[in-house]
């Protein structure tokens, strides 16, 4: 490995790029390398087995092209895959889990919610965080439809918004006052969760903390870039018109692949 090799980045389609912006911003000079593999979301109503079958195959494709470190910025990926992606693979794996703990914490009404793909609230590493938690109640809310809104281009549809209104009225209702996103696809959905929530129920998404492990780990086993600049690289099993619409046409080369 040496320091100007890339970072890879992967999802189970678009949603991960909420986890490479944060990472690209605190990380400019660090090439990137981001995998959606949009023709299997959601990963969330897949079998545990086809779940690590695919991150594995995303893993094997993104170790072609040089990575020296991946990102899972799949909350379904990690929760259900990363014991053994590390078990199997020598390079460093950063995951993405609900952030369960600071909302817990910080809760005043001792009472929380939190909006996960089925995957992710069946996972055995979500419940055993859970359980860390046993004071606080737990809202689960599993969130049927929005990642297949979000990946055909329908993330502002009065379909998402009825969804919306439907999954999280009943948090509200329960006396919440943190929200937890748990899907990297859903903090696109933040201006809209706004129009819903409370003002009081805050939003709490994982990129800030993913990034800042990212630079962690970076630091401690492999090395920051020396780039001047970096060109990130995208790749897409779908049509990229998706992809290039949520990154707002803003950000580097789109490639149909893999």
């Amino acid at each position: 490995m040496n320091n100007n090799q890339p970072i890879g980045i992967f999802d189970s389609g678009i949603g991960g790029t909420s986890i490479w912006k944060a990472i690209h911003e605190l990380l400019p000079n660090e090439q990137t390398i981001y995998l959606a593999d949009s023709k299997n979301a959601p990963y969330g109503q897949k079998t545990k087995a086809e779940i690590i079958a695919l991150s594995m195959k995303n893993t094997e494709y993104l170790l072609t092209l040089g990575c020296k470190l991946i990102v899972v910025a799949c909350n379904t990926a990690t929760t259900n895959a990363i014991k053994e992606l590390r078990e199997k693979y020598k390079i460093p794996f950063i995951g993405i889990e609900p952030a369960i703990k600071p909302a817990a914490l910080h809760s005043k009404t001792q009472t929380i919610g939190i909006l996960a793909t089925q995957g992710t609230l069946n996972s055995e590493l979500f419940n055993k965080t859970v359980e860390m938690y046993h004071d606080t109640k737990i809202i689960e809310q599993i969130g049927h439809g929005l990642v297949q809104l979000i990946e055909s281009g329908n993330m502002n549809s009065p379909e998402m918004t009825q969804l919306l209104n439907e999954y999280l009225q009943p948090m509200i209702n329960a006396n919440i006052d943190y929200l937890v996103l748990g899907c990297s696809h859903y903090p696109y959905l933040i201006p809209q969760i706004k129009k819903i929530l409370p003002s009081h129920i805050q939003i709490i998404d994982s990129g800030e903390a993913v990034a800042k492990q990212t630079q962690n780990v970076l630091n401690e086993k492999v090395g920051l870039s020396n780039l001047e600049k970096s060109f990130p690289i995208f790749y897409t099993n779908t049509d990229p018109k998706v992809l290039d619409d949520i990154l707002e046409n803003r950000y580097g080369i789109i490639q149909t692949a893999f």
